[in-house]
């Protein structure tokens, strides 16, 4: 199916990371409506074509619910499962982007993470630099270390329902990815050239096919999130549009586990295990 004469790719792709960055930042929140179409496409310069279709995507995915004669509403976060006394406390539903904004509010931030994309990961970097460049947290050192998979890797997913052998999903996967891995290089590089931070990133390639979503923050907590696999409509640069088999990174839902004074517990000996399995990937199979 071609969307050409529906809507620009380019655009369509550009209003729908927007809007998935805001639903991710707080911006749009659990219950809140999106603003209505025509403001969204006079916001993004797009045709009203191409917002309904964002609109649609979102809604097929289960982010949202696109109601006849109304605004869309935000129904579906990133879920965290967590057991901690903090997050039994809260009557709110524990989301990332507050447990990677308290891991910011330290002097050290150390954070691994093995993802399919860095395109979440770049959008949770970027709303903390804001924070460090308005003066809110002042860490005095970042340490970056991301895994992804090797760019030659034959992928199982995202790949076209029919024919199979269809390559512009890999093309998008990998444009996708370096488009995120530059971005976090520039964040993070533009924080330590003004000298507001000092700045580890480096990311490697493993010859594996990630299933899930691992984070491990200040060596103390993990965050793990197996990929769902479904089959959705996605939209090419060009505007085509092709049925196919594809993860939800965004929409997984994350495990919390953090490190206590017992190393016997199981919170304790999750993290030390994945904190290893890690470093194994990193330091044995990584490029």
């Amino acid at each position: 199916m071609t969307a050409k004469g529906r809507g620009d790719g380019k655009a369509f792709r550009q209003v729908s990371e927007e809007l998935r960055l805001r639903m991710v930042d707080g911006t749009y929140s659990l219950g809140a409506d999106l603003p209505s179409q025509r403001d969204l496409a006079t916001e993004f310069g797009v045709s009203r074509d191409t917002v309904q279709r964002v609109i649609q995507e979102l809604a097929n995915e289960g982010w949202i619910e696109n109601r006849q004669g109304r605004r869309a509403r935000v129904i579906k976060h990133q879920r965290i499962q967590s057991k901690t006394a903090r997050a039994t406390r809260s009557r709110r539903p524990m989301t990332l982007g507050p447990l990677i904004s308290e891991a910011f509010e330290r002097p050290e931030v150390n954070l691994d993470v093995y993802t399919l994309t860095s395109e979440s990961l770049d959008a949770h970097i970027r709303l903390q630099a804001e924070r460090i460049r308005a003066g809110d947290i002042e860490p005095e050192r970042v340490r970056l270390r991301v895994l992804l998979p090797s760019e030659s890797l034959e992928q199982p997913y995202p790949r076209a329902s029919d024919p199979k052998d269809d390559t512009r999903l890999r093309d998008r996967l990998r444009h996708i990815t370096k488009r995120h891995t530059e971005s976090l290089h520039q964040v993070l590089r533009d924080l330590q050239a003004e000298k507001l931070v000092s700045v580890e990133l480096e990311i490697r390639h493993a010859p594996l096919t990630p299933t899930f979503k691992l984070y491990v923050i200040n060596e103390d907590e993990v965050l793990h999130g197996l990929y769902q696999v479904l089959e959705r409509d996605l939209v090419l640069d060009s505007g085509d549009e092709i049925r196919a088999l594809d993860v939800l990174g965004l929409g997984a839902t994350l495990t919390h586990h953090v490190r206590d004074a017992d190393p016997d517990s199981s919170g304790s000996i999750f993290v030390e295990t994945h904190r290893q399995w890690f470093d194994s990937v990193w330091n044995l199979l990584a490029e």
